[in-house]
């Protein structure tokens, strides 16, 4: 139980990276009528970037724990 740390960091990793990868395709799907298309193609670009970003970092926690 020394290790308890490593497997909520790859969970973490593994969570932001999937949410990351799919808000960046979300925001390549055509958005439906009534909304404003930029608006939502830039948010989901953020968080997806967001998401990538927190990825490296817990990837980095990782490789140096």
């Amino acid at each position: 139980m020394s290790n308890w740390y490593e497997p909520i960091l790859f969970t973490l990793a593994l969570i932001t990276f999937v949410m990351g990868l799919s808000s960046i395709i979300m925001s390549l799907f055509p958005q439906p009528a009534g909304t404003n298309p930029l608006q939502t193609k830039i948010e989901y670009g953020f968080f997806g970037v967001s998401g990538l970003v927190l990825f490296v970092v817990f990837v980095y926690a990782l490789c140096t724990a």
